[in-house]
């Protein structure tokens, strides 16, 4: 019998990580289904490319570790989409330090996805770790973390808004529904809010006695400052740009260095800037937390309520889990869009076969369309 087309393709890019000396630096993934626009999508403006006005933008991250939770997040993504054809993706990769080259990544996303528009954006690493303090996590401290920082210096100008993502994500719904939210005039970011949380504890003691810094940061904002995830958000680029919010999330970092505000590696800065200033998105967007705490990384549940957007925030991902022989239940709905071909399953180049979320993979009264 001859090698599947996905075959050839996982094939085709081992061969080209052999020749590149790294065979070993990336894994190997097969080919996802072809999805198509349905009835009703934008049509293409013919030479329009990355400035098309009818493109839903998404950002994401690329590395070896993590490759594995972006293609399945990918796969996610288009499979949900109503307008799949319509969904362009803009990665940032790290530049140089030992990591993947930019055309590696390229080839490695490519062979899954052979019709995805996409495109990579080298990040170079130097632009942040002198800023960069040491977190509760290793992983949080890795200069990729925080090159959601940069997305409106990277990502081309006519790019109006861009949906930034994390890799630990899974997708169950159209991700053009969470395009479409509503940024009133005054906002920059739109994420799902999580009042309840207890706020102060994501700074230290020295921050909140610090007459200059404290409750004195967040006075006069539109709301109360809530908690946010930052792994789900929709980012409005120009005013980003405007207000000129990289420098300024920069700027809490160097106090950081200083002063040791804070313990959670990218997140609270975010937070210092935009608390209390974020459009709300409705919880479906970020079930988080999947993954446990930064620490033990144990299993959790889903939260009450229907679900669009599933998130492995913490130290637990699903794909570490799986090889372990130790998944929590969630995992196996997240196994599901797994692309990852073993050493020992190259004659199974294929995508995942069936539905992709059967009846027991999620409780019945989840999902709410």
């Amino acid at each position: 019998m001859g090698a599947s087309p996905a075959m050839w393709a996982a094939l085709v890019v081992a061969a080209f990580l052999a020749a590149s000396g790294t065979a070993a630096a990336l894994p190997r993934f097969a080919e996802a289904p072809e999805y198509r626009n349905g009835e009703g999508c934008p049509s293409a403006i013919a030479g329009a490319g990355v400035c098309d006005p009818g493109l839903v933008h998404i950002a994401m991250t690329l590395d070896a570790h993590y490759l594995r939770g972006s293609m399945a997040a990918i796969y996610s993504l288009l499979k949900h989409a109503s307008c799949p054809e319509s969904l362009f993706f803009h990665f940032l990769a790290a530049d140089g330090g030992g990591a993947p080259e930019v055309g590696e990544l390229r080839a490695a996303v490519a062979a899954s996805f052979p019709s995805l528009r996409f495109e990579i954006y080298p990040f170079r690493k130097d632009a942040v770790a002198g800023l960069i303090s040491a977190s509760v996590r290793a992983a949080l401290d890795a200069p990729l973390n925080y090159a959601r920082n940069y997305l409106a210096d990277l990502l081309p100008r006519c790019v109006p808004r861009a949906i930034y993502l994390d890799s630990d994500v899974l997708a169950v719904d159209d991700v053009r529904r969470l395009w479409e939210t509503r940024l009133p005039a005054a906002a920059v970011v739109a994420a799902p809010e999580y009042c309840h949380a207890n706020f102060s504890r994501y700074f230290t003691e020295a921050f909140w006695s610090d007459s200059k810094l404290g409750e004195r940061v967040f006075a006069g904002r539109r709301r109360a400052p809530c908690y946010f995830n930052t792994g789900v958000m929709v980012i409005d680029l120009r005013r980003w740009r405007v207000g000129n919010y990289r420098r300024r999330i920069e700027q809490w970092m160097e106090i950081q260095k200083e002063k040791r505000i804070y313990e959670l590696g990218s997140l609270p800065p975010f937070l210092l800037v935009f608390a209390g200033e974020v459009e709300a998105v409705d919880h479906r967007w970020n079930q988080h937390g999947l993954g446990g705490d930064n620490v033990l990384g144990s299993c959790r549940p889903l939260h009450k309520g229907p679900v669009s957007l599933m998130h492995w925030s913490g130290k637990g991902k699903p794909w570490d889990r799986l090889d372990a022989g130790k998944p929590c239940p969630l995992d196996h709905t997240w196994k599901s869009y797994d692309l990852y071909i073993g050493e020992n399953d190259a004659s199974s180049a294929s995508a995942p076969s069936g539905s992709a979320l059967s009846s027991s993979a999620l409780p019945a009264a989840v999902f709410s369309w």
